[in-house]
């Protein structure tokens, strides 16, 4: 099976995008990064994250109505796909296969 490679922070966008659950836009999601991780964010960062794993297949979008309170402006919606969700159950096995073979004296884990 061939991995399906994601940056760190691209796995950061694409798991924060699942969990909105239909309602990740750009501001939605950089202020859930900001939230989860306390990492401060650029907007035009996730933008740019968020143009890339939809060139990939993990992401698609769709554009919303336009609102009076966005100034007419219309909302980008970005929901994970199934090639999306493949590659972040991919990554979460190979994270905990590898925490599984540190032992646990290295990281000051085993009460010792």
């Amino acid at each position: 099976m061939r991995r399906l490679s994601l940056g760190e922070f691209e796995e950061i966008v694409l798991l924060i995008t699942a969990s909105l659950e239909g309602d990740a836009y750009g501001v939605t999601i950089t202020q859930e990064i900001e939230k989860q991780t306390g990492r401060t964010v650029g907007f035009n960062t996730v933008h740019t994250t968020l143009q890339r794993l939809e060139e990939k297949g993990f992401i698609t979008s769709t554009m919303g109505g336009a609102t009076a309170e966005r100034g007419g402006r219309r909302k980008r919606y970005f929901n994970i796909t199934a090639l999306g969700v493949k590659a972040l159950r991919q990554i979460k096995e190979m994270r905990e296969k590898l925490w599984k073979i540190v032992p646990a004296k290295m990281l000051g884990l085993s009460g010792n």
